[in-house]
């Protein structure tokens, strides 16, 4: 699969999903400080899924209605590297094949794709 990591998601996570495989982009090594909207519009032109801490991108893609190929939300307790990293594992195993075009919230507890609930 295609991502694209979010700065404030952090290194862990990529460095994770490469080590997996996947193709990834990371944000804070590419483009440093970019605003939400360039990152959404780079995703969607290299067909990436946005993974982010970023609630901005629930904006972007409700309010405004921005095309986009797939965002995870992370929404975590606990913010360490470690527990980001855990978390997407878990994400990846369960529910990875169903993330592209998706906006996923994704907690340590649950799993929410839109409206509906994966438990």
């Amino acid at each position: 699969m295609r991502f694209i990591v979010d700065e404030s998601t952090g290194f862990g996570v990529a460095r994770f999903l490469q080590a997996e495989g996947h193709d990834v982009l990371i944000v804070a090594e590419t483009m440093p400080e970019a605003d939400d909207m360039a990152i959404l519009q780079l995703a969607w032109a290299e067909e990436r899924i946005v993974i982010t801490n970023d609630k901005d991108f629930g904006e972007l893609i409700f309010r405004r209605q921005e095309p986009h190929h797939g965002v995870v939300l992370l929404r975590l307790e606990d913010e360490s590297g470690s527990n980001r990293v855990q978390v997407i594992a878990a994400l990846m195993a369960q529910y990875g094949a169903l993330l592209g075009g998706r906006f996923a919230v994704v907690t340590e507890r649950k799993i929410r794709f839109r409206s509906q609930t994966i438990r």
